[in-house]
């Protein structure tokens, strides 16, 4: 498992790395360098921690994106939203990094930094308490998956989603990219319809997730929705 988690994560960065200074036409871009430490941070950091910690919730994260099981909509969903991530990191990589549109202050930089770093720690918080946090959109009857309402569920129904609000606000700015940052809101509400159309699914077929829900006022942001 050790091999495929280091394989995979390592055509994962690679191929971030081909869509960021392909496009940019440069490698001698700072932001995006910063962007695929911390990519590479995270994707090993909680990798390894899984493989250690929780393999099973690991052998699901690193499952095809279409699966048995998984609702129809989801494999639309994913599909849909990958090219749109795409285009989201070729687009930053044409703006900041070929024809330089746009630039960030360092602060805004900085910022944008600590915003992924955030995103994995919710990220290590969210695995650390829900083993069933598979990637795609399923109910797992045979690894008897259960409601959890504790860690960062008991602020929010979805804190892995409320993490990815935080990457796709935080990436275009470490990146420099003011368009990326206009299309990020498309990318928060591609997250925010995923888990509407996910909590019809738990509260219909997962025991106390109805209730659990009705407990836990907020989806993504406290205070905000």
């Amino acid at each position: 498992m050790i091999a495929r988690l280091v394989i995979q994560t390592t055509v994962w960065l690679v191929a971030m790395a081909a869509l960021l200074f392909v496009p940019a036409g440069r490698i001698g871009w700072p932001g995006a360098w910063a962007f695929l430490i911390e990519m590479a941070l995270m994707g090993f950091g909680l990798g390894f921690w899984l493989a250690r910690h929780d393999p099973a919730l690991l052998a699901e994260r690193m499952s095809l994106p279409i699966q048995r099981g998984q609702k129809r909509w989801d494999k639309i969903f994913l599909a849909a939203v990958m090219a749109l991530f795409i285009l989201w990191l070729v687009v930053m990589a044409l703006d900041a990094g070929r024809w330089r549109w746009s630039s960030m202050p360092l602060a805004a930089q900085a910022l944008g930094a600590l915003l992924i770093l955030l995103t994995g720690h919710i990220g290590y918080l969210t695995f650390r308490e829900n083993s069933y946090a598979a990637a795609v959109v399923k109910l797992q009857k045979e690894r008897g998956q259960k409601t959890v309402s504790t860690g960062p569920y008991r602020y929010v129904r979805h804190p892995f989603y409320a993490g990815a609000v935080l990457y796709f606000l935080g990436t275009p700015l470490l990146l420099g990219s003011r368009l990326g940052l206009a299309m990020a809101p498309l990318l928060i509400a591609a997250v925010a319809f995923r888990a509407v159309m996910e909590e019809r699914l738990l509260a219909a077929e997962l025991d106390g997730y109805a209730a659990y829900a009705a407990r836990t006022r907020w989806r993504l942001v406290p205070w905000v929705w």
